[in-house]
């Protein structure tokens, strides 16, 4: 089988699908029993079912019986939909069987289908499941997230155990952007939260290494529905490393009640609450943003409230662009002006490119400033890409410079090939290489200058 087909993009749609997965499995004992009596129907026809064109109607409509027909069906969510269907059916060995096909779908398609087959895997049979993606080399390793996750979502001691005694095999998880990604403790801890919170919480309190991470999961799951539970759960354990459950608890009181988020918060060390009540208002800025700006305002610099204005600049620009940047502009500090930057243009581009460039040249901090532009230029998709080059041209950073103009003479050389290129020739800020290789459509690699990105 060929494995070029798995890219580092799929992680992006692991948690998603093997959460959809899970819950799609464990809704109510009636879509389960429904699912068993399709998965028994199948069974009794295996020799036969890859050949046939249709299958039994359902209560969800059509069945599909080959990869083939469901690859030509209209609409993506209704592929996405026939595949989960197709794949519930199937045993581990025919899993195995249709896993040797999925070369002959497009990109985009391989990466989707691939993370629901191994998603229904990963409950089946997770043992094989993981032995075939040992097989996939390097490309395993992006599949395995998803094993683990389904896994744990219907047997976290097993999952748990396998975790530990190779956990090697799970060292890509938790490196997505910014650090944000999920690590295979966290997986398991929350997964295995759905079912038993007192026993996750106790396999994560015994972890030697990843359970602080481990612990924030367990408790963030249960205050998802009741985070006074969560809160007295975490108070009775013996864990010493609390700061990322406090938050993770705040959290979600924040989003529910806030005054009771701040009465519990008040409990708390005197060197967490910072963090917590920072947590607290990134909560209550997703249900109410404006709410949370006028909360936030009260709090002591620092990066605790710099972490809460980036969450509220990035809710307040989905209402009010405008009303964003001005409270981004007003009670931040250059640091996270910088970092809200990156949230707020996206939205202030697409609502008012003049206001948004206008409002980038305001600052009188050239880092603040050069990002600003920087996040005007990428965020634009509207303007002459020749106005965005005279932009770019006005960013102090080299390096963020390059990449700026760059791209955008990317996008300029694919409109309008002729003046596009009479500039690449003619300016300095591109290097050579870099020339060479957007006049021969080659785009842009990364690194450098005039290499790739959107910011620092």
């Amino acid at each position: 089988m060929k494995n070029q087909w798995i890219l580092p993009a799929a992680t992006l749609v692991v948690g998603a699908v093997g959460g959809f997965i899970s819950g799609q499995n464990t809704a109510d004992s009636g879509d389960e029993a429904a699912s068993n009596e399709r998965a028994a129907s199948r069974s009794s026809s295996a020799g036969s079912r890859l050949g046939e064109t249709a299958i039994e109607k359902n209560s969800k409509g059509r069945s599909y019986g080959s990869l083939a027909e469901i690859s030509k069906i209209p609409g993506s969510t209704s592929r996405v939909q026939a595949l989960i269907n197709f794949y519930s059916g199937l045993s581990p060995e025919e899993l195995a069987e249709e896993a040797r096909k999925l070369d002959s779908l497009p990109m985009g398609e391989r990466i989707m289908a691939s993370m629901l087959l191994f998603g229904q895997w990963g409950e089946k049979d997770p043992l094989a499941a993981m032995e075939f993606a040992s097989t996939m080399g390097f490309e395993g390793r992006f599949v395995k997230p998803t094993v683990l996750k389904s896994w744990a979502s219907v047997d976290p001691v097993n999952a748990a155990k396998y975790y530990e005694a190779n956990p090697r095999e799970f060292d890509l998880m938790g490196r997505g952007r910014g650090g944000g990604g999920s690590s295979g403790a966290s997986t398991i801890a929350s997964e295995w939260a759905k079912l038993d919170p007192d026993a996750a919480l106790a396999w994560a309190s015994g972890l030697e290494s990843g359970g602080e991470s481990a612990i924030s999961s367990v408790v963030g799951e249960v205050a998802k529905t009741d985070p006074a539970k969560a809160a007295e759960m975490l108070a009775a354990s013996d864990s010493e490393d609390k700061g990322r459950a406090y938050q993770a608890i705040a959290e979600q009181y924040g989003a529910q009640d806030f005054d009771e988020a701040k009465a519990w918060i008040a409990s708390l060390p005197a060197d967490e609450q910072d963090a917590a009540l920072a947590a607290a208002i990134e909560g209550l800025s997703s249900e109410d943003p404006a709410a949370a700006a006028k909360e936030v305002a009260s709090m002591a610099d620092g990066d605790a409230k710099d972490s809460a204005i980036r969450s509220i600049v990035d809710d307040l620009a989905a209402v009010d662009a405008a009303w964003a940047a001005e409270f981004l502009k007003e009670e931040a500090s250059s640091d996270a002006q910088e970092r809200g930057m990156r949230d707020l243009m996206p939205s202030y581009v697409s609502s008012d490119p003049e206001a948004a460039l206008e409002y980038a040249n305001s600052f009188e901090n050239e880092e603040v400033r050069n990002t600003a532009l920087s996040s005007y230029v990428f965020s634009n998709t509207t303007s002459d890409p020749a106005d965005l080059i005279s932009v770019a041209e006005t960013i102090t950073d080299e390096r963020d410079q390059g990449r700026a103009v760059g791209m955008t003479a990317v996008r300029w050389y694919a409109e309008d090939p002729a003046a596009a290129t009479e500039y690449i020739n003619s300016t300095e800020v591109i290097s050579d290489n870099m020339k060479e290789r957007i006049l021969s459509g080659a785009g842009m690699s990364r690194g450098g200058r005039g290499g790739g990105g959107g910011g620092r």
